[in-house]
């Protein structure tokens, strides 16, 4: 009944994220390898280009040319995204993804972050997703960028240590 819910919350509240999702998900269904993340539904994608993860809904894209704990803890912050969506519903894409586009690929703030040693995770949506991916998935964190400073910028679980 629970996952009901989601599918069904997902695809009203949430519908644009979805749509897109799905529409990305069926274009690449056919080349791509993929499986499910506690209800959503995740596809793989080979290449070496500068991508790391991006969620519309239930669909999330991951770059499948990473190591495996690398994917396996940016499956838990997109799974994070996913929560924002279904929180969010409309407002998902002015509130998450416009400020995490931007966090993410304006060059300006990519040589800010790297000139000034600042985590990705410290913008609000993408350490709120850390927290929300972590905590509706179960799963612990295992990478040293996630426990250090996964939660805005500051260890995960209160210190570096597990």
């Amino acid at each position: 009944m629970k996952m009901f819910l989601f599918y069904i919350v997902q695809f009203t509240w949430g519908l644009p994220q979805n749509l897109v999702g799905l529409v990305l998900y069926m274009l690449m269904y056919k080349k791509s390898k993929h499986e499910r993340f506690y209800g959503s539904f995740v596809t793989y994608i080979n290449t070496s280009k500068p991508f790391g993860g991006v969620s519309f809904g239930i669909f999330i894209f991951v770059n499948s040319d990473k190591d495996d704990d690398w994917i396996r803890d940016t499956l838990i912050h997109e799974y994070g995204h996913t929560i924002q969506s279904l929180i969010l519903g409309p407002l998902w894409f002015f509130v998450i993804a416009l400020p995490s586009v931007v966090w993410c690929n304006l060059p300006t703030l990519i040589k800010y972050r790297k000139e000034k040693d600042i985590s990705y995770y410290t913008l609000f949506c993408e350490g709120w997703a850390n927290i929300l991916g972590a905590r509706f998935s179960g799963e612990r964190f295992i990478t040293d960028e996630h426990i250090k400073r996964g939660r805005f910028g500051k260890p995960f679980y209160g210190n570096t240590a597990q």
